[in-house]
């Protein structure tokens, strides 16, 4: 009871002493809100989506296979995938951005295909593989052992036994991390800034930054802000009844 009490009395405090018109002014401008709601801002939620999309299956098919390589019995394999894993998983992804960015520089006639869609699904793919794929590799590792020896015992190759038997419950397993993975897509989609994009391939941070810039307020971050809670609270409770119906399932 204390507890709630305190938390009660904070909320009064705050709703009593807050400078309301000054907040709606800054963060809620009615007319502000009114011109960012419009065409571009659709644009701006879609590419958002694409990018992160297009960079989530590029990472979780890449990342699979580092996954695999790195249970590898061959050491070249191991070796190599470690290699990646924790060269990308230590270098921030706004560096990866720029060098992607500077790569028609260093590479002379270099046409990433579908850009800008296409730079930003290999750099941003290329840093989420390095995650997901130790991600992946501890779920793999969480399957029973016995089941695919009992695969094996009744002839299924190597192989196969991977592809239907461990995979399926490996995913099913790290479900939830990979949820995590695909909100920290969402944000560092943001950074696709660097590369200095046209008006049509901005995505809702950049979009909300540049309206706020020519505007001097912070209204169309606020919602832009509130479009990337479209895009996450959705997929989270989504997440959350396939868990619960796994967990009926088992």
């Amino acid at each position: 009871m204390i507890q709630y009490a305190v938390l009660v009395g904070l909320v009064i405090f705050a709703i009593f002493t807050a400078n309301w018109p000054q907040i709606i002014d800054v963060f809620a401008r009615p007319a502000l809100v009114q011109e960012t709601v419009g065409p571009l801002l659709g644009r701006a939620f879609l590419n958002t989506i694409v990018y992160t999309a297009g960079a989530f299956v590029l990472g979780l098919v890449f990342g699979t296979v580092l996954a695999l390589m790195r249970l590898s019995d061959i050491g070249p394999y191991r070796w190599l995938a470690r290699a990646y894993i924790e060269f990308f998983r230590g270098l921030p992804a706004i560096i990866v951005f720029m060098a992607f960015g500077l790569l028609p520089l260093a590479f002379e006639g270099l046409v990433i295909p579908l850009d800008p869609y296409g730079t930003v699904w290999v750099a941003l793919g290329m840093v989420a593989s390095a995650y997901m794929a130790e991600t992946i590799r501890a779920g793999i590792q969480a399957v029973p052992k016995g089941q695919v020896e009992a695969a094996r015992s009744l002839g299924m190759p190597a192989g196969m036994a991977m592809r239907k038997i461990v995979l399926p419950q490996a995913f099913r397993i790290i479900m939830p991390p990979l949820t995590n993975e695909l909100v920290i897509l969402l944000k560092d989609s943001s950074l696709v800034y660097v590369l200095g994009l046209a008006a049509g391939g901005y995505e809702l941070t950049k979009f909300g930054k540049e309206l706020a810039n020519s505007n001097a307020n912070l209204t169309p971050l606020v919602v832009a802000g509130f479009c990337y809670l479209l895009i996450t609270l959705p997929l989270t409770i989504l997440v959350s009844r396939l868990e619960a119906t796994t967990a009926k399932a088992r």
